[in-house]
């Protein structure tokens, strides 16, 4: 009986050994070695995270982000640029290993996709126009009926618009220029979209034309997504992330902030 229950053990642990290595083998990470290329989904229209240059190349924190994790993996780093409304589906259909792309952590996509830990925490802020701002004292007061508000199709932006402007009409572009342009234009009243941008574009076009209304109104942390079912390439993104945020040695990751949400240098690259 001993020796038939120590059969069934070694069988047992043979069968969980295999599982282990079947995991493995089929998981992203390891593809990734072996190709020796990590491929990488983003949109080029969000800055800073990612955006062209004047000379068409793809620049920004994420761009870094990404080449700091090839790095890492000593593999080369290849960029594919994606419409953000079909990331995910470019995600899923394996056009590429992972989704750097100033995505947001959702509850709604986290049921299509996984997210490793957080790599930076924004939330949306509102840029007004400064005539209309003399009339306005909180975020509450846009929503009337003679109010416009513009955000971007499909991101984090036109979401808290539905929610928090019932009665405001809402468009909708492609681009963030092309929101806040509306509002430069006096098409628009208002713009919704991540305090980074707007930050940044007060410090430019938006200086002495709007007015930002800066508490955020949400908490929007913003992950790596990958596909789901891949728990090695989840543990190793985890402990990617935990590595450069807590080595103050190198100070990867303080750097990196500084560089593209802090200081506004990079903008002579892009105007």
């Amino acid at each position: 009986m001993k020796k038939l229950f120590l059969a069934l053990m070694v069988l047992l642990n043979t069968f969980v050994f295999a599982s282990d290595i079947n995991i493995w083998k089929n998981s992203t990470l390891n593809k990734i070695l072996e190709r020796g290329e990590l491929r990488v989904g983003l949109d080029p229209g969000y800055m800073p995270f990612e955006m062209k240059d004047k000379k068409g190349r793809i620049i920004g924190y994420d761009v870094d982000m990404a080449s700091k994790m090839a790095k890492e993996m000593g593999v080369k780093l290849t960029i594919i640029p994606t419409s953000f409304d079909g990331i995910i589906g470019g995600l899923l259909s394996e056009k590429f290993d992972i989704i750097i792309s100033g995505m947001t952590i959702t509850q709604q996509r986290n049921l299509k996709v996984n997210f490793a830990n957080p790599y930076v925490v924004i939330g949306q802020t509102i840029l007004v126009d400064k005539d209309v701002a003399k009339n306005i004292k909180s975020y509450k007061d846009l929503d009337n009926e003679k109010y416009i508000i513009s955000t971007r199709t499909g991101v984090t932006g036109e979401i808290v618009a539905r929610k928090f402007f019932k009665k405001a009409k809402i468009i909708t572009f492609e681009t963030e220029a092309d929101c806040v342009s509306e509002v430069l234009n006096g098409k628009a009243h208002a713009f919704i979209y991540d305090q980074p941008y707007n930050v940044l574009f007060m410090s430019d076009k938006g200086k002495d034309r709007l007015v930002h209304l800066d508490t955020p109104l949400t908490y929007e942390p913003l992950g790596f997504a990958i596909r789901k079912g891949d728990p090695d390439f989840l543990n190793w993104l985890n402990n990617f992330m935990r590595q450069i945020k807590e080595d103050k040695l190198l100070d990867f990751h303080q750097k990196l902030y500084e560089k593209w949400l802090v200081d506004t240098e990079w903008l002579k690259r892009v105007q």
